[in-house]
């Protein structure tokens, strides 16, 4: 299988990741860590028993007494005999760095490093607990690419979606490199996940203790949940309804909010029989028409004529709506947008992600700027048709390009665009990610708004049937 490090250098051999408690550590008896180092995308470890965490060392301990099965043996061996006592013995040693991109070295390099040790303790020497948790732990890091939406739920939401689901939001979460702004940003997933408060591990120095662990999460493919590795069958569509419940008060919250200010200037105006009469035709109007949001860019890879394609979608018989989402753009609010809509289409890159928040049966229109075909399909293409979404992709055509200007057209960078991205990452970046802009042949891409809104219009027929 061909896999990529971040945004698209190829690599061979990687595969996907098995189910949570794969088969190495399906059974682990008390006083046990067991790790699953077999798989290219992360590691995972288990700890059964009593396991406490010291986060001055970036530990994760678990002690076992010399005769855990008797408890007469224990309270003896804490009678003091007037022998020298014995420090902890060590018995197991693991080191792991919880995030999903091992075969990354670079990133990897950056992610903090949890020591799991499991000693037989001497109990004359204590170890008491700060808190006592009676649920499980996972551990997992928020470094790396967290900043970028892709990676945020590629590595991080959906691999926790996939190891802590099983829990019932009986765990609690343990988060190495601890940023505010992400719990912040995710909590209305975050609570449909676990009950309980999350724990800063390097920012809180107390020994917490509980009496299983998980340290790392796994992953399976591109954002996307492969049901045969899931103990109880789940798959992406039950992530993705897992948002809609996360989402869904906020969405109600922000309607209510709408709706008492559209009541209140109502109220402040004058009324007009005529008008309201035709505001009301327009929303009847509008209501039926196939809604189609574009998401929008500046700087790189931006649609220079988007005006022009709203025109021309609009022509179609699309409601046209431009959502330019920002890194500090409230989820529940783009979520609200898009799953309200019947077709997407932005051009590639991290916001694709979004595809997640539409609902399955609508249309994905993704653009292809030159030199993105392999991670336009891996990203985003092949993981939104999993979703159920009618996938179109358009590749532009080098005329389409920024670049057609900047090179002469026998130039490889117009020519094989793959034999620059084999050169490495940073000739990828530089060239199609970060220096191309797309201006649509709308006579061109027109073929693709007819395709969608065929689609759509006849869904809607079918549906306006079938409840009848």
């Amino acid at each position: 299988m061909v896999f990529a490090d971040s945004f698209g250098v190829q690599i061979e051999g990687l595969t996907g990741d098995m189910d949570v408690n794969a088969p190495l550590c399906s059974s682990i008896s008390n006083g046990t860590i067991c790790c699953d180092r077999s798989h290219f995308r992360s590691d995972i470890c288990f700890m059964k028993g009593d396991v406490r965490t010291h986060s001055p060392s970036s530990s994760v301990f678990l002690y076992s007494s010399k005769n855990s099965t008797s408890f007469i043996n224990y309270v003896s061996s804490m009678v003091d005999d007037g022998r020298e006592e014995e420090p902890d013995v060590e018995l197991q040693h693991e080191k792991i760095k919880p995030y999903t991109r091992k075969w990354e070295t670079s990133v990897m390099d950056t992610i903090d490093e949890l020591d799991l040790i499991s000693k037989r303790g001497n109990l004359s020497i204590p170890h008491p607990c700060d808190v006592v948790h009676d649920v499980p732990a996972v551990f997992f890091s928020t470094g790396g690419y967290t900043g970028n939406v892709y990676h945020e739920f590629n590595d991080g939401i959906i691999p926790l979606y996939i190891t802590s689901q099983q829990f019932n939001k009986k765990v609690v979460f343990v988060i190495l490199e601890y940023h505010d702004w992400w719990v912040m940003k995710y909590g209305d997933i975050l609570s449909h996940l676990s009950d309980y408060p999350i724990i800063d591990f390097n920012g809180d120095n107390r020994t917490h203790c509980f009496t299983e662990a998980i340290v790392g999460l796994r992953i399976h493919d591109e954002l996307t949940v492969d049901s045969s590795l899931m103990r109880d069958g789940k798959s992406i569509i039950d992530f993705r309804n897992l948002l809609d419940r996360a989402y869904w008060p906020r969405i109600r919250g922000l309607s209510q909010d709408e709706e008492r200010e559209a009541q209140e200037k109502k109220t402040s105006l004058a009324p007009t029989s005529v008008s309201a009469l035709d505001v009301g035709k327009k929303v009847q109007h509008q209501a039926r028409r196939p809604k189609l949001v574009i998401l929008s860019r500046n700087g790189s890879r931006a649609i220079t004529n988007e005006n022009h394609l709203v025109k021309a979608a609009e022509e179609i018989g699309f409601q046209v709506h431009v959502l330019k989402p920002k890194s500090t753009t409230e989820l529940a609010k783009i979520y609200r947008e898009l799953n309200s809509s019947d077709v997407m289409i932005g051009v590639h890159g991290a916001a694709m992600t979004h595809f997640l928040f539409m609902k399955p049966g609508s249309v994905f229109i993704q653009v292809i700027p030159l030199g993105t075909d392999w991670a336009a399909e891996t990203y985003y293409g092949e993981p939104s048709r999993k979703l159920g979404l009618k996938y179109i992709g358009y590749k532009i055509m080098p005329r389409e390009s920024s670049l057609f200007d900047k090179y002469d057209k026998d130039d490889p960078v117009l020519r094989d665009p793959s034999s620059l991205n084999e050169k490495g990452w940073e000739y990828t970046k530089k060239i199609y990610l970060d220096s191309q802009t797309v201006k649509l042949d709308l006579r061109r891409f027109q073929k693709r708004l007819v395709r969608a809104y065929n689609y759509i219009t006849r869904i809607h027929r079918r549906s306006l049937l079938e409840s009848q």
